[in-house]
């Protein structure tokens, strides 16, 4: 337990010294935001990659769809790593990084504003962001906590509150910059951790073979054995569903798109890519391999678990020695902070830049910035009532407030951020349209299925789960503004602004 703690004390120590190093080289909002644009390839891929997989990946996901899925729960990282990381890179990197640049968008809210020529499309997206990036931090919140009960005994309620307070404390002094270097040294934690974990519960049922062997016969709902060890699990089509939200999410998630308004250049793009995938591959498939084996380590493996889907990863870390269970707290609360960091960043910078700077036009910098600071301590407190509230709530689980929040955000902008690098012929009214439709079929599914506790099932696919919402969502926004553009073709005048914005992929200063 002291070594526990000593780890512990010395990793939050780091993180606030990082905040204070950086408090003097953050002299503007672009700083703060974006880091100067001159991040290179490693930070920036530890950045994506840390502010991707988090607590809800480590604790709620691997949990809960290792518990439903066995083994093939490990499908879901691969997805991460390739649909997830991978493609984003190679096909909105690039584009995103030239276009913002020439754009001066420091974020998606006014990337849709100068790329659609319409402040109503920024004000939107602004509250959209802030509303639903709220249950994505509460998740985060949520399942660290878990950890911590588990691994020192303190309760829930003070845990947040003390990762809230750290986590403030060097996003408020050191911005962008200071979250980059986080990331960079809790992206190794993460990698190194996730690793040790993986052997030492395979280890704890003889090593890999026995391991599979000892969940081939675990029996799923209708009896039947060796689903849990099968290749694609004993439900692959709802699997697919986890796969497509948690991997395609990505591509409309402002915290991640961002990151590549900050990379330095093209060749850092190339380099970024590697580095991103294959942080994803150890990391993500890590956690939902290991996860995977959960049933072996609770008592009641039909059914739903005793501990509750979120209480599956920490009861296994409880059977691992203690000192690897403090590096995993250490690699929790590094993945968990780094995604809280990009999220409270992001969300206070579309509120100053997006909904107050536009208020108040000569507003300066030294105010923006001050304005900007004030938020991420309004968003991180608001958040932590949100998740106390969920924790005291068993019916409440991780991955529900991810895909809520996930399903929204994504299915709002993954197609009009998407379509908006590449065609010319994209409309407001159709972005606009993604807008309702993300959101609107969210709330709906939420009210109707998840609080209405309704089911619905057609052809297997569970339409009353918010994963499997979430993913129709997003996959219905893609189709969505390509026909709403065919009967809205823009104006004169529109059409001629969208061409000049496209002229920055030709400028080779950019």
């Amino acid at each position: 337990m002291v070594g526990m703690w000593i780890i512990l004390i010395a990793y939050l120590i780091l993180m606030v010294g990082i905040g204070v190093y950086y408090r003097r080289k953050t002299a503007n909002v672009t700083d703060f935001v974006l880091g100067g644009r001159t991040l290179g390839p490693w930070f920036t891929a530890f950045a994506y990659g840390t502010s991707y997989f988090s607590a809800v990946i480590f604790v709620g996901y691997a949990g809960r769809f290792g518990w439903s899925y066995g083994v093939a729960s490990t499908w879901v990282g691969i997805g991460n790593a390739v649909i997830g990381s991978l493609l984003p890179w190679l096909i909105l990197g690039k584009r995103s990084r030239i276009m913002s640049k020439h754009l001066k968008a420091k974020t998606m809210p006014e990337f849709f504003e100068k790329r659609y020529n319409s402040s109503a499309l920024k004000i939107c997206s602004a509250m959209i962001i802030f509303v639903f990036l709220i249950p994505y931090t509460a998740s985060v919140y949520n399942g660290l906590s878990r950890l911590f009960e588990k691994g020192f005994g303190i309760p829930y309620k003070y845990c947040i509150i003390v990762m809230a307070v750290f986590t403030a404390i060097y996003v408020i002094l050191g911005g962008y910059k200071a979250t980059a270097l986080s990331d960079f040294i809790q992206g190794i934690f993460m990698l190194v951790g996730i690793t040790a974990v993986v052997l030492a519960v395979l280890n704890k049922n003889s090593g890999l073979t026995e391991s599979i062997d000892k969940m081939a016969a675990i029996p799923d709902a209708s009896g039947k054995t060796g689903e849990f060890a099968a290749l694609f699990g004993p439900d692959p089509i709802n699997l697919l569903g986890v796969v497509i939200l948690t991997s395609l999410g990505t591509w409309g998630l402002p915290q991640m798109v961002g990151k590549f308004y900050a990379v330095k250049d093209d060749h850092a793009i190339k380099t970024g890519t590697i580095v991103s995938t294959v942080f994803a591959v150890v990391v993500a498939g890590g956690c939902y391999f290991l996860g995977g084996f959960g049933r072996l380590f609770v008592d009641n493996v039909n059914g739903a678990p005793a501990t509750g889907f979120d209480g599956i990863v920490p009861e296994m870390m409880n059977q691992i020695p203690d000192l690897l269970f403090g590096i995993v707290i250490v690699l929790v609360l590094s993945a968990s902070m780094s995604t809280l960091s990009s999220l409270v960043l992001t969300s206070a910078s579309v509120l100053t830049i997006d909904l107050i700077k536009p208020l108040r036009k000569n507003m300066s910098e030294k105010k923006e910035l001050l304005i900007m600071r004030i938020f991420i301590g309004v968003f991180l407190l608001v958040s932590v009532v949100i998740a106390i509230f969920t924790l005291e709530n068993p019916t409440t689980i991780i991955s529900t407030l991810m895909s809520i929040s996930w399903g929204a955000l994504a299915g709002a902008f993954l197609a009009p951020y998407l379509y908006g690098l590449y065609s010319k012929k994209i409309t407001k009214a159709a972005v606009m349209a993604c807008f309702i439709s993300g959101v609107g079929l969210t709330l709906a599914h939420m009210f109707y299925f998840t609080f209405g506790k309704r089911t619905l099932e057609i052809g297997g696919l569970a339409i009353h789960s918010a994963i499997n919402a979430g993913a129709l969502t997003m996959l219905f926004g893609l189709i969505l503004v390509p026909v709403v553009s065919l009967f809205t073709k823009n104006k004169k005048e529109d059409q001629e602004y969208i061409d000049k914005v496209f002229e920055c992929y030709d400028n080779p200063e950019l």
